[in-house]
């Protein structure tokens, strides 16, 4: 494991996971929208942007700084380069954990054209030295490169043409307060409702020169868990499905069936989502449980069930976290099909020893 990246890896491949892998990054560059027009959702950061980027042109001026927020999969990295090819200029891209010391930023700063667009994914996870480093280079459009070490080091500052920095991060909490001040327009990217997954899948669907049905694609997007990527991924593979196993078209009942093929249910639960939500019905009687138990009852690492498969179920209203531990809530029982087991008796033989028993798996 890289104690570097804060982002624990998949179990294993999911076809409901949110970060693009393998052929999923060259399917992507073929779908995404080119321009503000042709994207989907996130209305109000749309159109915030547009005036955004209408005002520098009119000005004939660098954009202001942009900084885009929001879980993995909703489009950010599609709307810096959107923000490009709005403004007509070129884009560099690089990260956060590509950027470990100073030098490496001031390499790339040196070598930017006027105005030309810096998109740095998962700027959080930048080091400490670089990291103040882009705080003058966004405010002043200048850096300090030091030349030699000791006493006898010296500071020469170097002049910077005017750029625009798109950074996308999915955990805004961890930038510190001067680097997120130095953004002029900061977006959050929220998760997509069905109707909006649709249009997505209806314009990837004619890209890809698939045909498909409103209700197939409403099937699809009811299953996406809210991010574009998983739609497009899912498209792909119920694409696939219909290819083989039917006539090519994809409607509600070939949309229904390819996805029982993946594991994927009604609500966009997988393998793990519904492996977790089962032992804690089956084995806990819907919890409380630590969390390290639950894990451990599923088969897998303490870090995948909390930052992997919690979050969607929390999200759903499938879980709850609490001081004593997990906690699955009706809707989880429901879902499952299965019927809460009834408060037990406080004057039954046992009652006291299960009440313990259940407290033990809390802590």
């Amino acid at each position: 494991m890289n104690w570097d990246d804060d982002t624990p890896a998949e179990p294993e491949a999911r076809v409901v996971g949110a970060a693009a892998e393998g052929d999923d990054q060259a399917v992507e560059a073929a779908l995404r929208p080119k321009d503000l027009s042709e994207f989907v959702g996130q209305e109000k950061v749309r159109q915030q942007l547009d005036l955004v980027l209408k005002a520098a042109r009119q000005r004939g001026a660098t954009a202001d700084h942009v900084l885009l927020s929001g879980a993995p999969g909703l489009g950010k990295t599609t709307l810096s380069m959107i923000i490009a090819a709005e403004m007509n200029a070129p884009i560099r891209i690089t990260s956060g954990p590509a950027i470990q010391h100073a030098g490496d930023l001031a390499a790339i700063l040196s070598s930017l054209q006027e105005g030309e667009i810096l998109f740095l994914d998962e700027i959080h996870r930048m080091s400490r030295p670089a990291e103040e480093m882009l705080y003058m280079a966004m405010e002043d459009f200048r850096v300090d490169v030091i030349v030699g070490k000791g006493p006898g080091a010296t500071a020469i500052p170097l002049d910077l043409p005017p750029f625009t920095l798109v950074g996308a991060t999915t955990r805004a909490g961890l930038l510190p307060p001067p680097l997120r001040d130095r953004f002029g327009f900061t977006a959050h990217m929220e998760f997509y409702e069905p109707h909006e997954l649709e249009r997505v899948i209806r314009r990837s669907a004619g890209l890809l020169d698939v045909e498909i049905d409103t209700a197939g694609a409403a099937e699809i997007a009811g299953r996406s868990r809210g991010t574009p990527r998983i739609a497009n991924r899912l498209l792909r593979r119920v694409r696939d499905y219909a290819q083989v196993r039917a006539d090519g078209v994809i409607d509600k009942d070939i949309a229904a069936a390819a996805l029982g093929v993946y594991e994927v249910d009604s609500r966009g639960l997988d393998r793990l989502d519904r492996g977790v939500l089962e032992a804690l019905l089956k084995l806990f009687g819907g919890g409380p449980v630590g969390l390290s138990t639950l894990a451990v009852a599923v088969g897998e690492e303490r870090e995948t069930v909390e930052e992997v498969a919690e979050p969607f179920l929390v999200r759903e209203g499938l879980l709850a976290r609490t001081p004593r531990g997990r906690v699955a809530t009706p809707a989880a029982w429901t879902h499952l099909g299965l019927v809460p087991p009834q408060p037990a008796d406080p004057g039954a033989p046992g009652a006291g020893q299960q009440r313990g028993q259940q407290g033990l798996f809390g802590m």
